[in-house]
C-alpha cells in the first residue's frame, strides 16, 4: 500500500487531499499542532475507508527537532512515502510598522522552515526508491507585494523560490516537485487571518472567490500525479502566474489608489 506523508493534515487542504488519497488505497501520516483535531481526521478517515492506516504526529512543524523526530517515528511505523505535501502554515495580516518582529519570525518558522525542514528530511529517504511526488503550498502573495502581508508574503516568496530549484535539483533523483498557488479556501486558517486583516487588504484581496478545500486539494495531487511544476488555481493566480512581472505597476497602483481611499 502506498503511504502519503501530510502536515497541516487535520484540516483544510491537508486534509481535504488526505481523504483523497486515502480514497486512492494510501496510507497516511498526518502532522499537525492539535492532537484533538488530528484525532478527529484520524477516526474519520478510518471509519470512511476501513482499508486506511493512518498515523498521526502532534508537533509544531516550527521545532526542527520535534519534527524530524515525528519524521522518523512515521518512517518506522508506515515506510518512505511516496508523497509528500507539506501543507502546515500560518497567516496574520497587519501592518509592518505595528506587527511585533517575532509574529514575522513565526511565519518564517512555521511557513517557510516548516516546509524545508519536511521535504529536507523526507527526500533523500524517497530518493532512494528513484521516484516520490512532493507538494508544496504558496500563494497569490508571492507574485507581488500585498498591502498588509509583510509577515507572510516573504515566506510564500521564499516557498516559490525554494520549489523552484528543488524542481531541478531532485528531478535526476526521480522525484518531482509541484508547487501550488491556491485562491482563498475556506479554512480555518482563512478564518483566524480574517481576525486582523485590514480593510484595504480585504478589498484588495477581494475578488477570487472563496474555493472549497477539497476542489484545491483535487487541482494540488492531479498536477502532482502528471508532474506538473505548477498548479495555480482560478483565472486570477492563472494570470499572476504567467505575467505578475508585467502586471506588478499597475498591481501597486491598484493597491496605492484602495489604500489612499481607505485612509480618508
Amino acid at each position: 500500500m502506498p503511504v502519503a506523508y501530510i502536515t497541516g493534515g487535520s484540516s483544510g487542504i491537508g486534509l481535504a487531499a488526505a481523504r483523497q488519497l486515502a480514497e486512492q488505497g494510501y496510507s497516511l501520516a498526518l502532522f499537525a499542532r492539535g492532537k484533538g483535531r488530528l484525532d478527529e481526521a484520524k477516526n474519520s478517515l478510518e471509519t470512511d475507508f476501513p482499508a486506511c492506516r493512518v498515523e498521526v504526529f502532534p508537533v509544531d512543524v516550527s521545532e526542527k527537532a520535534e519534527l524530524l523526530q515525528a519524521i522518523q517515528r512515521a518512517i518506522a511505523a508506515l515506510g518512505v512515502p511516496e508523497v509528500a505535501i507539506a501543507s502546515a502554515g500560518v497567516a496574520v495580516p497587519g501592518l509592518f510598522i505595528e506587527q511585533d518582529c517575532e509574529l514575522a519570525e513565526r511565519h518564517m518558522a512555521v511557513n517557510y522552515y516548516g516546509s524545508y525542514h519536511f521535504v529536507k528530511a523526507l527526500a533523500p529517504e524517497m530518493a532512494k526508491s528513484g521516484h516520490g511526488r512532493i507538494g508544496l503550498i504558496s500563494s497569490g502573495a508571492a507574485f507581488f507585494g500585498i498591502y498588509g502581508y509583510s509577515a507572510y508574503a516573504p515566506t510564500k516568496f521564499a516557498i516559490r523560490a525554494l520549489a523552484e530549484v528543488l524542481r531541478i535539483e531532485l528531478a535526476p533523483l526521480g522525484l518531482s516537485v509541484t508547487l501550488c498557488y491556491p485562491p482563498d479556501t475556506e479554512t480555518p486558517q482563512l478564518e483566524e487571518e480574517k481576525r486582523t486583516k485590514p480593510r484595504a487588504t480585504q478589498i484588495i484581496t477581494d475578488g477570487g472567490g472563496l474555493w472549497q478545500p477539497e476542489d484545491v486539494a483535487k487541482r494540488l495531487l492531479r498536477g502532482m500525479h502528471r508532474g506538473a511544476a505548477t498548479v495555480a488555481i482560478g483565472w486570477q493566480l492563472k494570470m499572476l502566474l504567467c505575467f505578475g512581472g508585467v502586471l506588478a505597476p499597475a498591481l501597486r497602483w491598484h493597491q496605492n489608489r484602495i489604500v489612499r481611499k481607505v485612509e480618508k
